[in-house]
């Protein structure tokens, strides 16, 4: 029954996603604050629509949060939904086939900014309760906390987490914002990197200069800054800030064999995104240089004059946006004042370093022989009919940590994109079939966890 009714609705379930993805509720952009007031709006009312309960936009000092629950019985144990309905920016604009906010269907893939990351997985959850709604009484209760701010910190989800603890109340905390190793392949994450993302200024003369008057003679900043970015890593892709390593927990040959057993296949992984060659941290596998190694990258530099045509400048000022990916035992705040100490030493006298902390998150690990965990994993078994491989993500959700910490909850990480989506891209695309099968896995998983 519950395939069916997925397959009679379909048409009106990717309709009603669309109608998200129209959003652009780019959270990091204030010119879109009322965009993801709307998708807000929009999130709260299908939940209504679908037999959630309680249903309330939570004001905040930034976005909103979406709350609500649909409590069934006070003996049934309670599974806490987290998603997010902001998304990245869509730049750069040229780059995209289509426009970022206007989803189309290509290749049985929906293409639009946020089809996956996580708009196409939250929505998933809410047809889930609808799903549930129309098969008879759920057999689990449900909580929906959906934020606007993933993408920028989730520093105000933070705050309603610590302040609402009795509203949060539950077992687990059930969250598809992550991928599958492929749909040969399901897997469930294990675990996530954390975050420490930065920005960097760099200042010489007190104007922009003429390159031939002054050239060889003023320090350039864009010069100065690239230097000392290339510092920052030697050459065999060891980062070079004093003490960063320190709180790097090493794993044992057994976890790194384990990891390594993951289907990966190197010649696929270059052609998919065009490279001839790989390149990183000396004495470690692709899977382990993006699951379970820290890593430093610049992203997005800027300076001087990038606008048609020439213009011989020697700027006043250079930036970038430096992020880097954390792993257990690394505190975001130790590595932000590590980076921060670090850059400001290794800056020459001829400019001055203005360092910015954006936001940041904590590397999280959750265990696989806890009953959620084994719900999900029977979920898989049921209606993908294999068992899922359990797999480190090298991306963060910085709010997992938090959970942990402030509520005491395990969070099953039970996401259905593919690491091929896009996402954070231009042409940020999700399958229809992960997003059809996702729903009913997510079903088969409150099943599953009932019987615990």
């Amino acid at each position: 029954m519950v395939k069916q009714y997925i397959v009679d609705n379909k048409d009106r379930f990717l309709s009603e996603l669309f109608d998200l993805l129209r959003i652009p509720s780019v959270s990091a952009d204030s010119r879109y604050k009322a965009d993801v007031r709307e998708a807000a709006e929009y999130i709260a009312d299908k939940l209504k629509h679908a037999g959630a309960e309680t249903v309330k936009v939570y004001e905040t000092e930034g976005h909103p949060i979406v709350y609500g629950e649909k409590i069934t019985g006070e003996s049934l144990p309670t599974v806490l939904v987290y998603g997010h309905y902001d998304v990245q920016p869509p730049d750069p604009l040229d780059l995209w086939d289509s426009p970022p906010f206007e989803p189309v269907i290509k290749d049985e893939k929906i293409y639009a900014r946020g089809a996956c990351d996580d708009k196409g997985q939250v929505y998933m959850h809410i047809k889930a309760l609808e799903v549930m709604m129309k098969q008879g009484p759920l057999p689990c209760n449900v909580k929906f906390m959906i934020e606007g701010e993933e993408e920028v910190g989730s520093d105000n989800l933070g705050k309603f987490v610590t302040a609402n603890k009795e509203l949060l109340k539950a077992e687990v905390i059930l969250i598809s914002d992550t991928s599958i190793i492929s749909l040969d392949h399901p897997s469930i994450t294990v675990g996530l990197r954390g975050l420490s993302y930065m920005e960097v200024e760099v200042t010489g003369p007190n104007r922009d200069l003429h390159s031939g008057v002054y050239g060889g003679a003023v320090a350039n900043p864009i010069n100065t800054l690239c230097d000392m970015i290339h510092s920052l890593m030697d050459e065999h892709g060891r980062i070079t800030i004093p003490g960063f390593y320190d709180k790097v927990v090493a794993l044992s040959a057994e976890e790194r064999e384990a990891l390594n057993k993951a289907p990966f296949n190197l010649d696929e992984y270059k052609k998919d995104i065009g490279i001839n060659e790989i390149k990183g941290e000396k004495g470690y596998t692709t899977l382990e240089r993006t699951g379970v190694r820290p890593t430093l990258d610049v992203n997005g530099i800027w300076g001087g004059y990038t606008g048609e045509g020439a213009k011989t400048v020697l700027p006043s000022k250079a930036s970038a946006k430096i992020s880097m990916r954390l792993v257990p035992d690394q505190s975001s705040h130790e590595i932000t004042e590590l980076f921060t100490k670090h850059i400001k030493a290794i800056a020459p006298p001829y400019v001055k370093v203005r360092v910015m902390a954006h936001h940041g998150g904590e590397p999280a690990v959750t265990p696989t022989d806890s009953p959620a965990y084994k719900a999900a994993s029977s979920a898989f078994e049921e209606v993908w009919g294999k068992t899922p491989i359990p797999s480190r993500d090298g991306g963060s959700i910085p709010i997992v940590a938090l959970f942990k910490k402030e509520l005491g909850l395990n969070s099953v990480l039970m996401g259905f994109g593919l690491d091929s989506d896009a996402i954070h891209s231009p042409n940020e695309h999700y399958g229809i079939k992960n997003f059809l099968l996702g729903i009913e896995t997510i079903v088969s998983f409150y099943k599953h966890y009932s019987k615990k």
